[in-house]
């Protein structure tokens, strides 16, 4: 038995007008979520005059038997409208996520989003654990120097490319075959396999765009199934490094302008494309990309990037571009 209730022509002008409106997701990201850090994400966004017309869960139930910090959860809301104050809003949710311990990230519900084709990531403190440059330091004893160096590159506190030659400098008599001990010993950044074994699966290409090295990105590249790789050549000469790069050095417009680049060649626009980094030389790429994500980054760059991650591993991107979990596990993906 089928029962029609029939709408006031109010109601009906209502849903009409509703259709023309601009649709955001909001996605609220964490190891756990409480309805109480739910409830607060949605007071600002109401605050905003923007209509919640859908609250869904893209993870799936929390194992009982899973490590306290293993957790993956994640919340989208579906909202309708136009913020009356976008930067107001934005500061807000920067608050929000600070002060609830998660990460929230507001972005356009549009074809786009659903078109994502390329994603390009930083290779140092991104796709993996360590700064490579660091532990060439460390097994060459300038590792304290060129650490120091390094923090402050990522902080933006001095030019990248005065501080990247600074630190290849410190390299000079290094053995070359420390390079592949150390590419041998790389670890993975938190959920780096599982998200470039799905993206491969779904037809996106992949790149590293790094102020890294060639061979590690190549390391990488074989490891993980990227497809373009874009970084410093280290100058070796009879087995060892000399203390000087070859070729152009990749910088923070270096890494934007590739992206770019790599787009053309792949017949991508740059609204399909998503850019993940850590570094203040990051910035540029993030911004030219269609969805650009602060991961695990520092302060200064969480909080000029579009987007940041900072609670899970990288396969929280897959939450980004709306795949739910049960999906993925339909498919034998998860």
């Amino acid at each position: 038995e089928v029962h029609f209730t029939p709408v006031s022509e109010q109601e009906y002008r209502d849903w009409v007008a509703e259709q023309g409106q601009q649709r955001h997701s909001v996605t609220v990201l964490g190891r756990g979520l409480s309805a109480e850090q739910i409830s607060a994400v949605t007071h600002v966004v109401s605050e905003q005059g923007l209509n919640i017309f859908a609250i869904q869960r893209l993870s799936g139930r929390v194992d009982l038997d899973a490590e306290d910090g293993d957790g993956r959860s994640c919340v989208e809301l579906l909202v309708r409208g136009t913020p009356r104050d976008g930067s107001v809003m934005r500061e807000a949710l920067l608050a929000l996520s600070r002060q609830l311990g998660v990460d929230i990230a507001i972005q356009a519900d549009d074809v786009y989003r659903r078109t994502r084709r390329l994603v390009a990531f930083d290779m140092d403190s991104t796709l993996i654990q360590a700064e490579v440059i660091d532990e060439l330091a460390k097994a060459h004893g300038a590792g304290e120097q060129v650490a120091a160096i390094t923090e402050q590159a990522m902080r933006g506190e001095i030019d990248f490319t005065q501080s990247f030659r600074a630190r290849v400098a410190l390299l000079e008599g290094l053995d070359a075959s420390v390079m592949a001990e150390i590419a041998d010993n790389l670890a993975l950044t938190e959920g780096a396999e599982r998200l470039c074994r799905i993206l491969r699966h779904l037809g996106y290409r992949l790149a590293i765009i790094s102020g890294g090295f060639t061979f590690f990105g190549g390391y990488l590249k074989r490891r993980l199934g990227i497809d373009h790789v874009v970084a410093n050549e280290l100058e070796i000469i009879d087995g060892r490094c000399t203390g000087r790069h070859q070729g152009e050095i990749i910088d923070a417009e270096a890494k934007a302008r590739h992206l770019q680049r790599i787009c053309e060649l792949e017949g991508i626009r740059p609204q399909q494309t998503i850019a993940v980094g850590d570094g203040a030389n990051d910035l540029p790429m993030l911004s030219r990309a269609g969805l650009g994500i602060a991961f695990h980054a520092k302060p200064v760059v969480r909080t000029r990037a579009q987007h940041a991650i900072s609670t899970l591993g990288l396969d929280a991107i897959l939450y980004m571009i709306g795949l739910r979990d049960w999906q993925l596990e339909a498919y034998d993906l998860a």
